[in-house]
């Protein structure tokens, strides 16, 4: 089993920046990939970035250039850095690991952005 847990959310006026951190804890040897989802209400989860374990990543065309991804293996901890946050950023953030073919979800953490 892997526990994530996020933290770092918050809110932030528009253009202003928030990093979201997620620990892994638990079986982290063998995880895989992992990354950021968000679900704004009324709508429904969508990728937001991927990191693979030798560090490759992904990123949705809405946050390219603004958001950036990263991972400390030896902390067992992913981070996400948001800059240039926009109001349409809204939504809450959840951590997704992937190990043994099996998903893990953190419980989320909501970021706000006011215009």
């Amino acid at each position: 089993q892997v526990q994530l847990v996020e933290s770092g959310g918050g809110l932030v006026q528009a253009g202003g920046s928030l990093r979201l951190s997620c620990a892994a804890s638990g079986s982290v040897s063998g995880i895989n990939s992992m990354g950021w989802y968000r679900q704004a209400p009324g709508k429904q989860r969508e990728l937001v970035a991927t990191i693979a374990s030798g560090g490759k990543t992904n990123y949705a065309d809405s946050v390219k250039g603004r958001f950036t991804i990263s991972r400390d293996n030896a902390k067992n901890t992913m981070y996400l850095q948001m800059n240039s946050l926009k109001p349409e950023d809204t939504a809450v953030y959840y951590c997704w690991g992937i190990r043994l073919l099996v998903n893990y979800w953190g419980q989320g953490t909501q970021v706000t952005v006011s215009s």
